[in-house]
């Protein structure tokens, strides 16, 4: 059975997977290979229609160019906020690459365009999986600064699954799938 640890008192409930809670504020769900971690992200976004989970590798979108990408995005959550997508997309070196195809971008440019989907969105709850795979330290940390801002939401929860949980973020609870 996994294990769940609230670290605020309280926060507010806003989904719940195979008895384990997503609250508003920042979730970190870890586990070792396998223990299942994008399978539960996909059941809570399964579950909570207003849930993004994006694979970050966009594996079917080669031919598109990132703004097509955040276009599409935009379509499907009526909250999308298009300053927040090009702020980000200018903290993550991505100005110059958005009118590329896809296939021509590295494994982490093609990353961030994942995030400054998942991110901009406006979902209710959005998932990030393994958010940090393939990104330069000077992305990393523009992800950590905005994970620990939204540490404070009230309203939304930002949902991360990696390995394990990283040290330098507010978390407002952690799942622990290996755990017995």
């Amino acid at each position: 059975m996994p294990v769940q640890k609230l670290i605020r008192q309280s926060p507010q409930v806003l989904a719940e997977v195979n008895g384990l809670k997503i609250v508003a504020g920042l979730n970190a769900v870890t586990g070792d290979e396998g223990a299942g971690k994008t399978q539960f992200l996909q059941q809570l976004c399964a579950a909570n229609g207003d849930a993004f989970w994006l694979d970050l590798k966009l594996p079917d979108h080669n031919e598109n160019k990132p703004v097509e990408i955040w276009q599409s995005v935009q379509i499907r959550f009526p909250l999308w906020n298009q300053i927040l997508c090009d702020e980000l997309s200018d903290a993550l070196d991505l100005t110059q690459h958005r009118d590329k195809q896809l296939f021509m971008l590295s494994a982490g440019s093609r990353r961030k365009v994942g995030l400054v989907s998942l991110l901009a969105s406006g979902a209710q709850m959005v998932c990030l999986d393994q958010p940090y795979v393939a990104l330069d330290l000077a992305s990393v940390q523009v992800l950590r600064d905005f994970l620990n801002d939204m540490s404070k939401d009230h309203v939304r929860a930002w949902t991360v699954a990696d390995y394990e949980a990283d040290f330098n973020l507010d978390w407002s609870n952690m799942i622990d799938l290996d755990r017995h």
